[in-house]
């Protein structure tokens, strides 16, 4: 009677327990896990939602999915164990009500094969997802780019807040790494390079004022700034290594989005063939800035801006011959800059200008993944671009007629194939070859009427270039404590038979648990700029030469040595410092203060004839990062950078480059405050400090200018006056509602930029109508916003 008694108590207590259970919104986690070496999918792993109210778990299938449904909404902790394997725990996993989460997990065997008991450690935030990018490499999530501060919904100035990175500047998101020159930063896609994923790109940037790249598309993804494995080519900086996540493949779900830079955004996404796990996701987004405009807010220029996107993801259904996924993205961008309704501090036109601006990016790409073996998979990427630009300007003389003064018309076409074997020979040992083959369709026109009433043609290419790539990279970890990454690069340049041979090596030491020492070296090598190949000077009898096609690649010596700690469960202190030398850079033929490491933080290239492969650099500095992941409802990120960096033009003479803010420091923070009697909702509080070096730069030569009603630069004293230093402060407030009833969550933000107003310094420039040098200082105070709505 008694047992009865109690067993009627206890089944009352777990009704009511159910009861206030389902009350409250809950939401499914589904994903996958992998082998990290092999990509094998692995099946009986043990999934646990930790800090539940009673035991809940999972275990994966045959595919290696998984499907954990009924999870409270708020932050969720999950721990995946697996006998043989090294133990994983995901700390922060957001559950809204409005979206299901999906998480690809991968699980490295364990040196010491265990048999009963898995030791379970946390999950790696700071580590790269690429396993055999282990140094000076981090890896970024969706919630990272939309939670901090100040940037703008967009991944690149979302990157400005790591250790070594600088972006002092409001009128483009180029990223800048460690003094170099943003052009040395190699953007990929789905395992493919692409050209410039912003709108209003030019031919051979990386930057431009607002991002293409819609980030709700976005999984995890990885951030490299130095001595970079073997499989990454041509670029000097860093590496910008976007993956797109697949749709979701149980159920059709939908995003409406607002935000003011990013645009109006539709998303869409949900199953093809759940049998044959095939999705769809695909989002468009339109311009919101012209509001902004009209609302007299300082975006940078009085004219509107016009942008539109579309990014799509489809995950075809699975064969015999492998997984094949298909991706894309295309933006258009239109912007007329009238000089009559322009201000004198326009970031982008002028006031005795009309100039009018098209550009346009397009991408796709076919994935494929095949699993040979247990041990071995072939994945293979075939993808087509398109990027042009179209810029138009007119002058507006003083009796206010207008003469047509210039016509630029860049087409580039590329087209990509790139593949690559990995085979896992055991727990200890990776090994990783592939090949990579782009041909570049490059139109290039420019014409000029300037000095005469007809047009004068200045630039007329339309042809073909070949980049080929080949590499081999292995992964030996000797023991628990010591890893070596060793690799070879090798590339080659068709338009005029450049080549270049790049050893790559990257040993871990683990001191302790939880101390690790890391050592890096690379020799980088990057083709020039594609403008700079295409410079033309007229010969007798009408052809034209073109001047600065047997350019070489530029290459750089990347030393690096960087010291890890991990204090408790959520601190993290990371120390790197690190040495760059640069040879091969484009400077002038004769005694001159120019060089290609001074390029590339601006809409077009500087028209330098008949350069050589001379010039020298050199980076150097160290970089500390003091990181308190998200826990216990807050979190803090606090990096800093001194640094150098110098080159030498065809003079000899050292010299500071365009990009030696000598410092950066960057300090974020934030709050989340659960809300409501089921706790269901939150408010947070976010905020960033950011200062940084002011940039050196040329002075004008005020007379010359005047002289020939130009802007002309003293160019001996190049790059020695310094703006001040740049100053500013971000505050962002935020509510995350998730709908009792039905499944749908809403997320408000409101990004306050610039709170003191301060006035940071653009750039100084030669006012033609008054005959003075002016000051065009950046954005100040902006309120930025963002609303999403998911069902």
């Amino acid at each position: 009677m008694k047992t009865t008694r109690q067993a009627t108590i206890t089944l009352a207590l777990l009704l009511t327990a159910a009861w206030g259970f389902a009350q409250n919104p809950t939401q499914t986690i589904r994903g996958s896990v992998l082998d990290q070496q092999s990509e094998v999918p692995l099946i009986g792993v043990t999934i646990e939602l930790l800090d539940a109210p009673e035991a809940t778990g999972t275990v994966t299938e045959p595919d290696g999915s998984f499907s954990l449904p009924n999870v409270p909404v708020g932050r969720q902790t999950l721990r995946f164990s697996y006998i043989g394997y090294e133990g994983v725990t995901i700390p922060n996993v957001v559950v809204t009500a409005g979206k299901e989460v999906f998480l690809e997990v991968k699980m490295a065997e364990s040196y010491v094969q265990l048999h009963v008991v898995v030791v379970t450690a946390q999950v790696d935030k700071d580590k790269a997802g690429n396993e055999l990018a282990t140094v000076s490499a981090r890896q970024f999530s969706l919630e990272e780019v939309t939670r901090y501060s100040g940037a703008r919904n967009d991944a690149a100035r979302m990157a400005a807040n790591f250790a070594g990175v600088n972006i002092s500047d409001d009128s483009r998101n180029d990223i800048v790494i460690r003094g170099n020159s943003p052009t040395g930063l190699l953007w990929r896609l789905e395992g493919v390079a692409i050209p410039n994923p912003n709108h209003y790109s030019t031919l051979g940037t990386t930057g431009g004022p607002v991002s293409a790249l819609n980030t709700n598309l976005l999984k995890n993804s990885d951030f490299l700034t130095s001595a970079f494995p073997a499989e990454y080519g041509n670029a000097l900086s860093g590496v910008f290594d976007i993956a797109l996540r697949s749709g979701n493949k149980e159920k059709h779900e939908y995003t409406f989005q607002l935000a003011a830079f990013s645009g109006l955004e539709a998303m869409v996404e949900g199953p093809i063939n759940r049998e044959k796990n095939s999705s769809y996701l695909v989002s468009y987004r339109h311009s919101f800035a012209e509001l902004a405009n009209e609302a007299g807010l300082n975006i940078g220029t009085t004219a509107t801006p016009k942008y539109k996107d579309l990014s799509f993801k489809v995950d075809l259904p699975k064969t015999k011959f492998g997984n094949f996924s298909l991706f894309g993205i295309g933006g258009l961008s239109t912007i007329d800059f009238i000089g009559s309704e322009l201000n004198e501090e326009d970031f982008y036109g002028e006031t005795d200008q009309n100039s009018y601006v098209t550009s346009r990016v397009g991408i796709i790409g076919l994935n494929h993944r095949l699993l040979l073996n247990e041990t071995t998979y072939l994945r293979t990427a075939i993808a087509a671009s398109n990027s042009a630009n179209n810029y138009k300007e007119e002058q507006v003389l003083q009796d206010e007629s207008i003469r047509r003064h210039l016509e630029v018309d860049d087409a580039v076409n590329r087209y990509t194939v790139s593949s690559f074997l990995n085979k896992k020979f055991n727990a200890r040992h990776t090994l990783r070859t592939g090949v990579v083959g782009e041909i570049f369709n490059v139109k290039n026109s420019v014409r000029d009427q300037e000095t005469t009433p007809d047009w004068v043609t200045l630039q007329d290419f339309d042809g073909n270039l070949g980049l080929l790539q080949a590499y081999v990279q292995s992964q030996y970890r000797l023991n628990e404590k010591f890893t070596l990454n060793s690799g070879l690069h090798g590339q080659y340049l068709t338009f005029n038979e450049t080549w270049a041979v790049e050893p790559r090596l990257a040993i871990n030491f683990h001191l302790t648990k939880n101390q690790t020492l890391n050592l890096g070296y690379g020799l980088h090598s990057q083709m020039q700029p594609l403008p700079m190949y295409f410079l033309q000077v007229p010969q007798p009898g009408g052809s034209y030469l073109r001047t600065n096609e047997d350019l070489e690649f530029t290459r750089s010596h990347q030393l690096v040595l960087g010291y890890d700690l991990k204090v408790g469960g959520d601190w993290r202190i990371k120390a790197e410092t690190y040495y760059q030398a640069l040879g091969n850079v484009p400077v002038q033929s004769t005694p001159g203060s120019f060089s290609m490491l001074n390029a590339g933080a601006d809409f077009a290239f500087p028209e330098e004839h008949f350069l050589v492969n001379e010039g020298t650099g050199k980076n150097y500095g160290a970089e500390l990062t003091v990181e308190k992941f998200f826990s216990k409802g807050y979190y803090v990120l606090m990096t800093g950078s001194l640094f150098d960096s110098k080159y030498e033009g065809s003079d000899g003479v050292e010299r500071n480059t365009a990009f030696n803010n000598k410092y950066t420091f960057n300090f974020l923070a934030g709050k989340e405050v659960k809300i409501g009697r089921d706790k269901r909702n939150a408010l947070t509080f976010d905020t960033k400090f950011t200062t940084a070096g002011g940039r050196f730069y040329t002075p004008i030569d005020l007379a010359a200018s005047i002289a020939a009603g130009e802007q002309v630069w003293q160019e001996d004293k190049a790059y020695s006056e310094r703006i001040d230093p740049y100053f500013r402060w971000d505050v962002k407030f935020g509510y995350r509602l998730n709908n009792k009833k039905r499944k749908l969550s809403q997320q408000f933000f409101l990004d306050f930029q610039n709170v003191t107003d301060h006035e940071n310094v653009f750039t100084y420039r030669f006012n033609r109508q008054k005959g003075e040098v002016q000051q065009v200082n950046q954005i100040g105070f902006f309120p930025d916003v963002l609303w999403r709505v998911q069902f």
